[in-house]
């Protein structure tokens, strides 16, 4: 793969792409024959002999398909970028796997003794010992470490890293957080509010290290057919890095950054001219909130407790702070998201927003929604509130969640079909670097809710391909207010979009996730082409 470097539009042709499937996401006219564009802009769709003789440059499609390009509604771009710098626990079946991992990071990379590791993609339900390990495992290691949950909720920290971060017995548990003990001893484990705060201390990489992270996470973001993607929780200690990225033009996909309001003041007034305006594709789109944590982890929170267990996990804030939150998002007419994992979670924004009478148009954005219950879709209807459904945990987590919600509960999560029939437009994402920004392994889990061990899981949520592709593309630009210039291949629209060497509305459903993304073209301008 490559992503391609883009040129200046001053003497760029009229191209046309013709010959193949160019699906618009307009009701209206969901197939054109063909589209013409000049510089970066859709200039025209229509039929190939009313446009051809207007076309200085012809593509011919050869059965291909374009579609327009995806928007990625909800991920933490710079944690994915830093997560490529860092090994991976993913393929581990056991404690004595994930310490393999981390010896071989040491040697291959030089790794001095006082250097921090952080392993991503942990996931204690693929391990042999089915739980997380102790504090005392890792320490066969000199270097602080920590062992990240694949949710990013949770994770485990060596003693050379609680000592690195003053964490002892007696530290102050941040509100909202955990800090585990046993025995009056820390076995590692934090979570939440707890492990944001300390992550927060831990040292950045080089910024010749970020630098070369934000081109590769671009290109692989490009690769999956992203023009627009989210950068999910900014804090001031992060104003460096899109310093870099702005200073340096190294973006050439549009970005759209959220704040966390309890820290982000700084960046504000650092960023004010990026406020609902791009410049060098970076802008500030709004407001972050966490309420909850993840299902997977059993720290979402719920209404109805966690299957054999009386424990409904817990909130991140108090009624009182997110109110204090939202109305600020109100009172500046910014837009706000809240991460709102389980129904509780949902219920405490839906509350509060309600009670908050907004009569702005802010698109309030409640992401994750994995829990949200069927009684409370008519009241996100009626404050227009869009749920963002990471429904690819369908896949990812659908096994895990039958065993800790039950099968009842957990067939029912992410109910982008229910959504549907109350009229609410929903979007979708991956929440990266959770998982990859994989938009075609999204919607192939939108239509198919299938999950690793092959059960259906709520075969009454399931939706077509082209209400998946919807999510991802319209949807999500109507999302960032963006639906007058992107999501939908019509006239006076940006030329972002995407070749498809398939149809995902023809193809099986089941193969969907198959499909390659052969170009993704941002502003009229190839930026990833898959090599053959």
């Amino acid at each position: 793969m490559a992503l391609c470097n883009l040129k200046g539009s001053e003497n760029m042709s009229k191209k046309l792409y013709f010959g193949g499937d160019i699906i618009t996401m307009d009701d209206k006219k969901p197939y054109v024959q063909s589209m013409l564009i000049e510089n970066d802009k859709i200039i025209a769709v229509g039929d190939y002999n009313d446009l051809s003789q207007n076309a200085d440059e012809k593509i011919n499609l050869n059965g291909k398909t374009v579609i327009p390009a995806f928007i990625d509604a909800h991920s933490h771009f710079s944690s994915y970028a830093i997560s490529l710098l860092q090994p991976s626990a993913s393929n581990c079946k056991s404690f004595d796997d994930i310490l393999n991992v981390i010896d071989s990071y040491i040697k291959q990379n030089n790794i001095e003794k006082d250097k921090w590791i952080t392993v991503k993609d942990f996931d204690p339900n693929e391990l042999k010992e089915k739980r997380y390990p102790d504090c005392n495992i890792l320490d066969k290691f000199e270097n602080p470490i920590l062992l990240e949950h694949k949710s990013g909720h949770t994770g485990v920290f060596n003693s050379a890293a609680l000592k690195k971060l003053n964490i002892d017995i007696n530290t102050p548990v941040p509100e909202g957080g955990k800090i585990e003990q046993k025995n009056g001893k820390l076995t590692g484990y934090i979570e939440e509010n707890a492990l944001i705060t300390y992550m927060q201390k831990m040292p950045m990489p080089t910024m010749e290290e970020i630098e070369e992270a934000y081109l590769k996470a671009q290109e692989r973001y490009a690769s999956y057919g992203i023009t627009t993607a989210q950068e999910g929780m900014i804090m001031d200690a992060m104003d460096g890095m899109f310093e870099l990225l702005c200073n340096k033009k190294l973006l050439k996909i549009d970005l759209i950054g959220y704040l966390d309001l309890r820290n982000c003041d700084k960046t504000l007034n650092m960023f004010s001219e990026h406020i609902n305006k791009y410049r060098e594709h970076f802008k500030i789109g709004g407001y972050k909130v966490f309420l909850d944590g993840s299902p997977q982890a059993k720290t979402a929170w719920l209404t109805k407790p966690y299957k054999n267990s009386d424990y409904c996990g817990y909130p991140t804030l108090t009624d009182d702070m997110l109110y204090k939150h939202i109305k600020r998002a109100i009172n500046e007419n910014k837009q706000i998201l809240a991460h709102c994992n389980g129904d509780a979670a949902a219920e405490q924004y839906l509350t509060v927003f309600e009670n908050l009478n907004c009569k702005k148009d802010i698109r309030p954005v409640m992401i994750h929604a994995q829990m949200l219950r069927a009684d409370q879709l008519p009241r996100l209807k009626k404050v227009g509130m869009i749920p963002s459904f990471f429904i690819a945990h369908v896949y990812h987590w659908g096994d895990t969640h039958i065993k800790n919600l039950g099968i009842e509960r957990a067939s029912q999560i992410s109910c982008a079909n229910s959504a549907l029939k109350n009229n609410i437009l929903f979007t979708f994402h991956q929440d990266s670097p959770v998982i990859e920004p994989n938009m075609l392994e999204t919607i192939w889990c939108a239509v198919n809710r299938k999950t690793k061990a092959g059960i259906v899981l709520g075969e009454n949520q399931k939706i077509s391909v082209i209400e998946a592709l919807k999510a991802v593309t319209i949807n999500a630009a109507y999302q960032y207010f963006e639906e007058g210039i992107k999501g939908s291949i019509e006239v006076g629209k940006q030329a972002d979009f995407i070749i498809l060497n398939e149809n995902p509305i023809k193809v099986n459903p089941d193969k969907i996730k198959d499909i390659l993304v052969l170009e993704t073209i941002k502003n009229g301008e190839i930026i990833y082409k898959k090599s053959i």
